[in-house]
This record gives structure tokens, C-alpha cells and sequence, in this order.
């Protein structure tokens, strides 16, 4: 797969899947390897604008298909806006542990 599909060969878990993404993510940003849609994010010459675009419009599509009652739509579109925050995360140096962190004091 790849050109950020993200198979490398090995199984993950579903538990593991977002610190599995996001250390592509980091690795993309140490990396930049040519032809990465992740690397075009990092690089853009917009900055971090072109990532804060990408979660408006993945936003708005989310809201379209959760108010359609679309879920296989509404799964794809809330994927696409994970991968896009953890993203954005990254270009920010912040990490999981900074997210998890927040999260713990919402329980």
C-alpha cells in the first residue's frame, strides 16, 4: 500500500492503530520522503493553513453525512479528520501523550 496508505507488512491492532499513525506521521516529517501526501502537508507553502483547511473541509463533510445519515460516509470523513488532527499535532510538537492527557481529565 503506502503513499500514505500506511502498510509496512506488519498486523497491527485495532488498540495501536493511532500511535501506529501517528509515528508514520512523525517519520514522515523527519523523512519527507517524495510522493507522500504527508510530506506535502509538512512542506506546503501555506504552513500549517493547508492542514487547518483540510479539518474545515473534513468538518463540513463529516456534518454532511452524519446529517444524511450516512455512516459508512460519516466513519471515512471522522478517519479522515483524525488523521489531519494527529497531523497538526505533530506540526505543533505535540504528541499522543499531550492528547491522552487532556482526554484523561475529561473522564
Amino acid at each position: 500500500m503506502d503513499e500514505d496508505g500506511f502498510d509496512d507488512g506488519r498486523a497491527l491492532n485495532d488498540e495501536d492503530i493511532i500511535d501506529e499513525l501517528f509515528a508514520v506521521i512523525e517519520s514522515r516529517k523527519t523523512e519527507l520522503p517524495g510522493g507522500s501526501y504527508t510530506t506535502s502537508l509538512f512542506t506546503h507553502e501555506k504552513g500549517e493553513n493547508a492542514v487547518l483547511e483540510k479539518l474545515g473541509e473534513e468538518t463540513t463533510e463529516l456534518i454532511l453525512a452524519a446529517k444524511d445519515d450516512d455512516n459508512e460516509e460519516l466513519a471515512h470523513e471522522a478517519a479522515d479528520i483524525v488523521y489531519h488532527l494527529l497531523v497538526l499535532l505533530s506540526m505543533k510538537g505535540m504528541n499522543l501523550e499531550d492528547l491522552r492527557g487532556e482526554l484523561r481529565k475529561r473522564r
